[in-house]
């Protein structure tokens, strides 16, 4: 799989430009998706910490899961 750099100008910058996505071949290749997040210094706990300090507001409501659900099974 090839590699494509994407000129954007500076005004439409990505967000979170320093993020690098990765091919399922390449996780697969790195022993799957457990040892690849241990190769990228990445873990369970780490998540979950993170995933602590995330404000009350960052997660959706049940009504907004049940929206969000119904429209993707709508989608497929």
């Amino acid at each position: 799989m090839s590699k494509k750099k994407i000129e954007t100008p500076e005004q439409e910058q990505p967000l979170f430009s320093n993020l690098k996505s990765y091919s399922i071949d390449e996780i697969l290749a790195a022993g799957g998706t457990t040892a690849f997040a241990k190769k990228m210094g990445k873990s369970a706990e780490g998540l979950a910490k993170a995933l602590k300090n995330l404000p009350e507001d960052a997660f959706l409501t049940d009504e907004e899961f049940e929206e969000a659900m119904k429209t993707l099974n709508q989608s497929k």
